[in-house]
């Protein structure tokens, strides 16, 4: 288990403290076998040791309030869809490799079983996430909402809660929901402006969105939380040349 408990303990900053921490101090005694949160204490003291002492946002801590908030969405409507656990499982792959992800579930399993406050959750998170990382976060709940193919209420639900709780605003919640939905004016939505903006408010917003949703604005959580930045970026590039090529523009 020493590779799981390297894994944790030299991951994490400020979620090993608060009610996330409780949250792992559980998944951990409860869920895998010959971990306890000492070990994983011991780990991040001597890491914090070579970093010098400084407990700022890790690419961990990023990895652990996805895990958190997913299974709050996955649960949301009642039952745990295999569907949604297999997306999961594969955007950690992706993002981690086959290793990360194998130890990031065995803490999954743990932490689906818990009742979490998502409320106690997202005010930790956002105490010390910038706002680019709370934003990469909703992109990705969104995407275990669409995982199963059926867009539930409940779901959706939650994830507006949460965004209300991480202090991202609706226009953002609604643009990145039109990412994934493909309702009426979708394309406007990801851009926030209306049918009846000009030409001129168009390419202003255009402007707007590809600076917030660069993806260098996440270079601080690691290479691996990129490529979903990447995603965002190239789904606002979209959305313009598709307005720009409706409305004839050059």
């Amino acid at each position: 288990m020493g590779s799981f408990t390297k894994w944790l303990g030299a991951g994490l900053g400020f979620t090993l403290g608060g009610p996330i921490g409780s949250i792992i101090g559980f998944a951990v005694g409860s869920f895998v076998d010959g971990v306890s949160k000492e070990d994983v204490l011991k780990e991040y003291k001597e890491t914090q040791r070579k970093r010098g002492g400084a407990s700022n946002t890790q690419s961990g801590d990023f990895e652990i309030s996805l895990l958190i908030l997913a299974s709050i969405v996955i649960k949301a409507d009642g039952k745990v869809d295999q569907r949604e656990l297999d997306f999961v499982r594969s955007q950690f792959i992706g993002m981690y490799g086959k290793e990360r992800a194998n130890h990031a579930f065995k803490l999954f399993k743990g932490i689906i079983k818990k009742e979490v406050s998502a409320h106690q959750v997202c005010l930790q998170i956002r105490q010390h996430m910038p706002h680019a990382s709370r934003l990469q976060l909703l992109h990705f709940l969104f995407g275990i909402a669409k995982a199963d193919q059926h867009v539930v209420g409940s779901e959706v639900e939650e994830i507006k809660k949460i965004a209300g709780y991480l202090n991202i605003n609706q226009y953002d919640f609604e643009s990145i929901k039109a990412m994934f939905y493909d309702e009426t004016d979708s394309t406007y939505k990801i851009l926030e402006i209306t049918k009846s903006a000009t030409d001129s408010e168009l390419k202003k917003a255009y402007r707007k969105m590809a600076k917030k949703y660069h993806p260098d604005k996440l270079q601080d959580l690691g290479a691996e939380h990129s490529k979903g930045g990447k995603e965002k970026f190239l789904q606002i590039q979209n959305a313009y040349e598709k307005i720009k090529n409706e409305r004839g523009m050059s």
